[in-house]
């Protein structure tokens, strides 16, 4: 079982160690790869050594961030996760596993964290982990430059939608305003992350729309793609990732799905949700987590299979809330 720490322990843990391996979660999004470009930039402003190491390849979309991978070229005496909620989350390749069961410290603001880390700095509060990094780079006494608050920034701005969620709080626009004050490019950065897209990304958005089904009296909309679809479009990850947002976005849903099958056979559920529904609740019944608005799990099987493990908690999460009467 974790202990948790306050950001004066999580500060002290970091400027104590060396030779520091820095774990995303595997599937890499802007929060987790900002959080870890950012503390890698301190800890080598500090004059440590760090790199980064992560399951999947990171997406080019994050291409301006300095970004030390781990080649094995030292032997790591600290392990810090960032962004990642459950051991789960790690991924099987580039011998990650090997890390993620010895992680020391575990910053994050999931508040389904599980705890595997021995010392977990949580703050369920803050919109991304980035929003918790920019306290604890702070504390470290290292001056946030422009890099650093690039890499801060883009974690904020990618896991709120671009300060849209209902995740965003007085706070969050408060640390952007200091990221930008320090420096972080925010046309560039946002014009990179929000407006720009791809002829692939467009192509498999038309596919997954092809897929749109309704359900509960048009209260829930889901989407699926299948490993072969994803696979022929050539979609990096990062830019599969909004494609999460669509379901939900249709008038009269509650409930927005998105089914991407995984190597492995398996099915990679986000879940989007508006007013009272809790997202959170859905995916933890299935094994997963996230946030009240936004979540996701994992289900092994076919689509078959995962979508009626998936409509099934819907189900049950809609009727608890009074907005589908009871069979």
């Amino acid at each position: 079982m974790t202990e948790s720490v306050d950001r004066k322990t999580a500060v002290l843990r970091l400027r104590s160690a060396d030779d520091i391996l820095i774990l995303c979660h595997k599937n890499p999004d802007g929060d987790t790869i900002g959080c870890a470009g950012a503390l890698y930039l301190a800890l080598k402003a500090l004059g440590k050594n760090a790199a980064i190491l992560c399951s999947d390849p990171i997406p080019s979309l994050y291409d301006y961030m300095e970004l030390r991978q781990f080649d094995q070229s030292f032997t790591p005496a600290f392990v810090v996760a960032v962004d990642v909620a459950s051991i789960q989350l790690f991924g099987d390749r580039n011998n990650v596993q090997k890390y993620a069961e010895h992680v020391q410290l575990c910053i994050d603001h999931h508040a389904s964290n599980s705890g595997y880390a021995y010392e977990t700095l949580l703050d369920p509060g803050a919109a991304a982990a980035c929003e918790v990094m920019a306290g604890v780079i702070s504390d470290m006494g290292v001056p946030i430059d422009a890099s650093i608050a690039d890499c801060l920034y883009t974690g904020i701005a990618t896991d709120t939608g671009c300060f849209r969620f209902a995740s965003t709080t007085a706070r969050t626009h408060q640390v952007a305003a200091h990221l930008i004050e320090a420096g972080a490019d925010v046309e560039r950065l946002n014009a990179r992350l929000f407006e720009s897209r791809s002829r692939a990304r467009l192509e498999i958005e038309r596919i997954a729309l092809e897929s749109l089904e309704y359900f509960f009296d048009g209260r829930c909309a889901m989407i699926y793609l299948t490993w072969d679809q994803i696979v022929t479009s050539g979609v990096p990850g990062a830019e599969l990732e909004d494609l999460t947002s669509l379901p939900r976005s249709i008038e009269g849903v509650e409930v927005g799905l998105t089914l991407r099958q995984q190597k492995d056979g398996s099915y990679k559920i986000s879940i989007r949700t508006s007013g009272t529904v809790d997202a959170c609740a859905i995916a933890r019944h299935l094994g997963g987590g996230g946030h009240s608005r936004a979540a996701g799990c994992e289900i092994s099987g076919n689509l078959d299979i995962a979508r009626f493990a998936i409509l099934e908690e819907v189900r049950k999460e809609l009727e608890r809330w009074g907005l589908l009467e009871r069979n």
